[in-house]
């Protein structure tokens, strides 16, 4: 047994991981002081007990603990040497909002991820994509029988993995004295410590709800003022985090777009019939890559999905990557992967819109 002491972004999961040992035996040897729902807060000291058995550690494709902004930050050296990354943005609390470009084609896809602070999966799932998609490159191989070496040629792929790292944070590791905005949180939160539910950004805007595409509809029975999900903000394009992706797409003009979010399986391809007609044939082309349901709208509006399409006029689609409540479990991200992999590399198929 030996004493650890909690560093700041450690949480169960990652302080489980590194000492090789199973969560549910860091819970049972400090019953005194953790229960499941708790958060770890720096500072306090932990009985790690002797490494058990490691098979569930070396499983292939998982995500063993929570990932975000420090996490990307390390995956961002790894990646260096095969793709540009570049900061478009800062989050509410200064935290960078990276992006990421691989290939150098004419054709211009987006993908983003973790729109909302507990979907963080979705950021595992891209960053991990591009970390094999690195692999591929470099060994000459193909995935899924594609050539992905020589689809690069024709098409840039644009990633934006993590777009709101504040939300990302506060639902792993909690609320904090020191935290910046700990007052307007808390009171947001109604004094409750717990965070799983929460899907906006540092000051409770939900930057999915943000668009200027039926945004006045969409606040009319949303929350009026900062909540934890929901809460479109006081106008459109408000938040630093949507600025960042607004702006981004507007220089750039993608093709096609894939907003990567985490509830149901489900594929959303269309807005007020403004989306090209071949949109519902790419649709049921993802949806057969992956075994998700291409459905044409959300009862939802004001997305950044619906955005694109009502600017650009050119095929968008918000991904439901998961089934079960968010923040999905951990071994969720297995199937996240094998279903969702397929649905990616098809997405490069598709033809050029721009």
């Amino acid at each position: 047994m030996i004493s650890y002491q909690v560093k700041k972004g450690d949480t169960l999961a990652k302080v489980a991981y590194n000492n090789k040992v199973r969560i549910t035996d860091l819970l049972f040897f400090n019953r005194d002081i953790l229960s499941e729902m708790d958060y770890i807060s720096p500072g306090t000291y932990l009985q790690i007990p002797e490494p058990g058995p490691v098979s569930h550690i070396m499983e292939k494709s998982a995500c063993f603990y929570e990932y975000g902004f420090r996490e990307l930050e390390k995956d961002r050296e790894v990646l260096a040497e095969s793709f540009v990354s570049e900061q478009i943005g800062t989050s509410r609390l200064g935290k960078p909002i990276w992006l990421f470009k691989a290939g150098q084609g004419k054709k211009k896809l987006f993908f983003s991820g973790t729109w909302h602070g507990n979907e963080w999966l979705n950021t595992w799932l891209l960053m991990e994509f591009l970390k094999v998609l690195q692999k591929k490159l470099n060994n000459k191989e193909k995935w899924y029988g594609i050539d992905i070496d020589g689809l690069l040629d024709q098409t840039t792929i644009y990633i934006v993995p993590l777009v709101n790292p504040d939300g990302a944070e506060l639902v792993q590791e909690g609320l904090n004295g020191q935290h910046q905005y700990y007052n307007e949180i808390y009171k947001i939160n109604q004094g409750f410590n717990v965070f799983h539910h929460w899907s906006a950004n540092a000051l409770g805007v939900d930057l999915n709800h943000q668009w200027p595409a039926g945004w006045k509809e969409e606040a009319a029975s949303s929350p009026n003022c900062p909540f934890p999900r929901h809460y479109g903000g006081e106008a459109p394009l408000t938040e630093p985090e949507a600025r960042a992706v607004y702006e981004l797409t507007m220089k750039e003009e993608f093709s096609c777009v894939l907003a990567f979010h985490s509830q149901g399986e489900e594929i959303y391809w269309g807005y007020r019939e403004m989306e090209p007609s071949i949109s519902s044939k790419l649709a049921e082309r993802l949806a057969g890559a992956s075994s998700f349901k291409a459905v044409r709208t959300a009862d939802s509006k004001a997305g950044y999905k619906d955005w694109f399409i009502k600017e650009f006029k050119r095929p968008g689609f918000t991904i439901e990557t998961g089934v079960g409540q968010n923040p999905l479990p951990l071994e969720s991200s297995v199937r996240i992967w094998i279903t969702t992999i397929p649905l990616i590399l098809e997405s490069l198929t598709f033809p050029d819109f721009s």
